[in-house]
């Protein structure tokens, strides 16, 4: 495995991670919520997800292990490695408390409302709460980030464009409810920023702990269960929150074309 590989998998991993803190600015800085906008962007990122996931990262699962292990057995290593991915993401996901999900979506005029009657105690609690939430769900998804960019350089882009649009919200959902609290917009953002940072440590974390084991078939392995993280990430998280933001079908013609895109750069670099 060359260096200059693992160092690109690792920039994008952090590009992704980072993204958080854009949602933050855009707390900070904009006066109302680009609803529209937000919609049709989660929807292309899960419509990328799910396509890459499904048509790409999948098969690729099963080409590796099938090399290992034979087409039958390597199918059913990879289905089974699949779903493993799911309920890992969805056990990670059952632990945060619904009322401090960061995946709830926020809109910056509600948070100022919010900001008018709730105590600064429980806007502080629900920042950092949510910070947490989401470095517990960056983990994962860093993981996925690096593993699809050292397989394919290509693919880790498309995977860290989707997964960075889809940490815009979730810096929103850190950021506001820290700065009404602490009344510090230096402090939210450093906390919405940090958060980010967990997902090229979930990366690093992963890489180092299966580095010395490293081969077709674990990386088969992991893939499949990316693919399943990834999955479950757009059907739980972005999918809900776009139809939330926005219109139905705004959610689901940027879906379409996340779908779109995905498969003309697959064609495109193939």
């Amino acid at each position: 495995m060359e260096l200059d590989n693992v160092w690109f998998a690792f920039g994008l991993t952090l590009f992704a991670g980072l993204a958080t803190g854009v949602g933050s600015a855009i707390a900070f800085f904009a006066k109302k919520t680009n609803t529209r906008f937000l919609s049709v962007a989660l929807g292309f990122s899960a419509g990328v997800m799910i396509y890459v996931s499904m048509i790409e990262i999948f098969f690729k699962a099963r080409d590796s292990l099938a090399a290992m292990f034979g087409d039958t057995l390597g199918y059913w290593y990879t289905t089974i490695a699949f779903f493993a991915g799911i309920a890992f993401i969805g056990v990670i996901d059952r632990l945060v408390p619904s009322f401090e999900n960061p995946h709830e979506p926020r809109k910056v005029e509600e948070m100022e409302e919010d900001a008018e009657t709730a105590k600064k105690g429980a806007l502080l609690r629900m920042g950092l709460f949510s910070a947490l939430a989401i470095a517990i769900h960056n983990f994962p998804e860093g993981l996925a980030t690096f593993t699809g960019a050292l397989k394919d350089p290509a693919l880790g882009i498309s995977i860290a464009v989707a997964i960075a649009i889809h940490n815009i919200p979730e810096g929103i959902a850190v950021s506001v409810p820290l700065y009404y609290a602490t009344g510090s917009k230096k402090k939210a953002f450093g906390l919405s920023f940090l958060s980010g940072l967990a997902e090229p440590i979930g990366a690093l974390i992963g890489y180092f702990l299966l580095l010395r084991y490293m081969n077709d078939a674990v990386f088969g392995l992991l893939f499949a269960g990316v693919a399943g993280i990834m999955v479950f990430i757009s059907l739980d998280e972005l999918l809900p929150t776009a139809e939330k933001y926005g219109e139905h079908h705004l959610a689901v013609y940027g879906l379409i074309a996340g779908m779109a895109v995905m498969a003309l750069s697959l064609l495109l670099f193939a």
